[in-house]
């Protein structure tokens, strides 16, 4: 019987790796009709729920109230500057914000620089009108069909952004 050591058997089972050049993925409208808010997808884990996106939110916009019902959320500003109206704290190039699934907030960008980060989530953001009453439900298949259908209406190349 032939015994492998541990390199030899994580390299039979663990996933290849995958670089992703944002630079080849456009800029997709994360709702219908929207000129403000846009999103690259990076990666969808059909088998976690876990995706990540960069999401670009044009200067002095920012989306309405939602709730991450998955597991927590972790994003990194890469540009501009952003904050939730239900919190003390401004993001800006260089943070990390951690946000604890369950959590309600709407995102504002602050400035006349237009704010890019990318979010790393699971499960499902759940979008509010003013009543509270659910109005979306925006997940990786919401965005994975997004992004599929924006690629196929403008003759874009389809990346494989699914593990």
């Amino acid at each position: 019987m032939l015994k492998l050591d541990l390199n030899q058997f994580t390299e039979k089972f663990t996933l290849p790796d995958q670089a992703v050049d944002v630079n080849e993925i456009p800029w997709v409208p994360t709702f219908e009709g929207s000129d403000a808010v846009f999103f690259k997808p990076v990666r969808f884990d059909l088998n976690t729920g876990n995706w990540v996106h960069i999401s670009k939110f044009k200067a002095n916009k920012g989306n309405t109230r939602h709730r991450h019902t998955g597991g927590p959320v972790f994003a990194y500003t890469v540009q501009g500057r952003w904050r939730y109206l239900e919190r003390d704290w401004v993001a800006k190039a260089g943070t990390v914000v951690f946000e604890p699934p369950g959590d309600i907030h709407t995102l504002v960008v602050d400035g006349e620089e237009d704010m890019i980060t990318m979010f790393s989530l699971s499960g499902v953001l759940q979008y509010f009108d003013e009543h509270g009453n659910v109005t979306l439900n925006d997940d990786m298949f919401y965005r994975l069909k997004r992004y599929h259908d924006y690629c196929e209406q403008n003759n874009i190349p389809i990346k494989n952004l699914m593990y």
